[in-house]
């Protein structure tokens, strides 16, 4: 690097810390961290126990905390939208003030974080009819604040609402392209987690990983 590149980086590095905000490189990658491979989605998915879903009853948002701080003032919503957008510039408080994202869902592309949800690949009340019922508090908010699986993706946040808590067998991203990686995904967090499947949601994901 030259002389007067190194000047310019320092110059605009300072800029950004005087103004208080940070501006994010564009990430060659802005995505959760991948599932395994469609083979090994499909060993996977044959080891999962499959039941009928459980009931909802007592089930709650806050029974699976979110979005907890991850570091600073940033938390959990906040990481994922600085992690998977493209240029994104973020206050003092760490909210996301500019920047463009695209969402996997359905190939939209916004420029307000206000237009964007951060789903859960496997929704909370999903996970609580497969098994989350039954676990500790911690292990639930881990589940729902999960940075190291594909569970937390940021979409259009009408077409998160149009998904609600179905699983596969009821409703999958409008994008078809995305349809070998919504079933990877949704069976590596069911896999790490633990949770059952029912039959009609097993039958779904081995139609969806045919597409991979």
């Amino acid at each position: 690097m030259t002389a007067t590149a190194t000047l310019t980086t320092v110059t605009a590095l300072a800029g950004a810390f005087l103004t208080g905000t940070v501006l994010l490189a564009p990430a060659a990658d802005a995505a959760p961290p991948p599932p395994p491979a469609a083979s090994t989605a499909s060993a996977h998915l044959a080891t999962l126990t499959v039941a009928p879903e459980g009931s909802e009853s007592g089930y709650s948002r806050d029974k699976f905390p979110h979005w907890i701080t991850q570091s600073g003032t940033c938390n959990t919503r906040e990481v994922v939208l600085k992690r998977d957008g493209v240029n994104v510039k973020t206050d003092s408080s760490c909210a996301a003030v500019s920047g463009t994202w695209k969402s996997p869902y359905d190939g939209a592309t916004w420029t307000k974080a206000s237009d964007l949800d951060i789903d859960h690949m496997v929704p909370l009340a999903e996970a609580w009819r497969s098994g989350a019922s039954a676990w500790t508090t911690a292990r639930r908010q881990a589940f729902a604040n999960d940075l190291d699986s594909s569970q937390l993706w940021a979409v259009t946040d009408n077409v998160n609402q149009a998904k609600g808590d179905k699983d596969p067998a009821e409703w999958t991203p409008p994008l078809a392209s995305f349809d070998c990686m919504y079933a990877r995904s949704w069976i590596d967090v069911k896999y790490r987690y633990g949770l059952t499947v029912d039959s009609a949601e097993k039958t779904a994901l081995g139609r969806l990983l045919g597409t991979c």
